[in-house]
């Protein structure tokens, strides 16, 4: 298993958000500076929320900036235990098997790599926390909104 290229497929997605991110934000400025949007009375707010929108969309983008940098510099390691750049697999009580990445941010981004849907998670995440230092064989159960899931670690790249 070659896991740059799980790396180079999760930053093709997340261009892919900078991208649409880039033009949310390029829509927002034309919005606050268009003609039309010059406030006609002191309670007409449209080009104030348009700026609004426009400063959060650049947010945004900056956000996506630094989720590329980080995955480009991410160290990808090879360890039993599971930790930041793991890619794991697990069953459930029901025997379907899932997969993994251990990820330093973006969790819950869904990508598909070697026919299999990739899910990755962050250790700030209660299911990362229960993962992280887990080897094969291990049992991880943890909490979520009350409900109970149990998982077995099938293996650890």
């Amino acid at each position: 298993m070659i896991k740059s290229e799980l790396r180079q497929i999760i930053l093709e997605q997340l261009e892919s958000r900078l991208r649409i991110a880039q033009s949310a934000t390029q829509r927002a400025i034309d919005a606050a500076t268009d003609e039309e949007t010059v406030p006609e009375h002191k309670y007409d707010t449209l080009a104030l929320e348009a700026s609004y929108l426009a400063h959060g969309q650049a947010m945004r983008v900056q956000e996506c900036e630094e989720d590329i940098q980080c995955y480009r510099h991410l160290v990808l390691r090879d360890s039993e235990k599971v930790t930041v750049s793991s890619y794991v697999v697990v069953i459930d009580e029901h025997d379907q098997y899932k997969h993994f990445f251990m990820g330093p941010r973006v969790g819950g981004l869904s990508v598909v790599w070697n026919h299999h849907d990739v899910v990755i998670v962050t250790a700030n995440a209660p299911f990362g926390q229960a993962l992280m230092g887990k080897s094969v064989g291990d049992e991880v159960e943890f909490m979520v909104a009350e409900k109970q899931f149990y998982y077995e670690v099938i293996s650890v790249e």
